[in-house]
């Protein structure tokens, strides 16, 4: 069987103890960077064979991958955060599976396009995740396009050398528009940063931002909720104080 096991996207203490007995109980695990693996597996103290699955070796690795699993072994595969599959190798291999009928499960978890919509406070009765945002700024300026039309919400990750690059583009557009930028999600420094586009530019253009990051757009239609809060509000978390209730 494969197992595809989603992992923590800072914390470890966010891995669920169905992950720890899955990832324990493999034969092997096929792991995007087998060193940033291993720490959270020496955290743990699982000791098991690990392989390399990244983008560049995903389809040399597949064929070898089910060639284990044709021979009845048990097969787990993370990324170095949160689900594979989602911006990270995973579904060529799960593709794999279902064609040679070979069984698999989802180990569920972590995920920062999930973090981030609910913590900006947009609404998740529907939204668009696209993934990164590209690096040639012709095509990232159509996608950032595209998500301002959009009635609902859309999310993105991106690169804190390039964000406020992005944010100026949306600035550009539609200064007003209320966007989330969500960074080191469940770490130390967690921040959701929230406010009219043209805020949170300024904010990040006079202190460039460091870690992982996803961006949130809002919708081009808010409900009548919404439009009752300030466009200049910001919720900023830390994860290792009480919830206030």
């Amino acid at each position: 069987m494969l197992v595809v096991v989603a992992t923590p996207i800072g914390n470890l203490a966010d891995v669920s103890q169905r992950a720890l007995t899955e990832l324990a109980t493999a034969d092997v695990i096929a792991c995007e960077d087998t060193r940033h693996s291993r720490r959270l597996l020496d955290h743990y103290g699982i000791s098991v064979p690990l392989v390399s699955f990244h983008q560049h070796n995903e389809a040399q690795r597949t064929e070898q991958l089910i060639e284990r699993l044709s021979a009845g072994q048990r097969v787990a595969v993370v990324s170095d955060a949160g689900m594979p599959g989602v911006s990270d190798p995973g579904a060529r291999l799960i593709h794999a599976c279902h064609a040679q009928d070979i069984a698999l499960t989802v180990i569920p978890g972590p995920s920062s396009v999930i973090n981030a919509l609910i913590g900006s406070g947009f609404p998740a009765d529907a939204f668009t995740f696209l993934g990164f945002l590209p690096t040639k700024k012709g095509q990232r300026r159509t996608a950032i396009d595209a998500a301002l039309e959009r009635e609902h919400t859309t999310l993105f990750f991106d690169s804190p050398y390039r964000i406020v690059d992005s944010l100026n583009m949306i600035v550009d557009s539609s200064p007003a528009r209320l966007i989330c930028v969500a960074r080191e999600l469940t770490k130390k420094f967690e921040e959701f940063r929230r406010g009219a586009a043209a805020d949170v530019a300024a904010h990040y253009a006079a202190k460039l931002p460091k870690g992982e990051i996803t961006l949130v757009i809002s919708g081009a239609r808010l409900p009548k909720w919404m439009l009752r809060l300030p466009t200049d509000e910001r919720v900023s978390i830390d994860p290792h104080q009480p919830a206030h209730r």
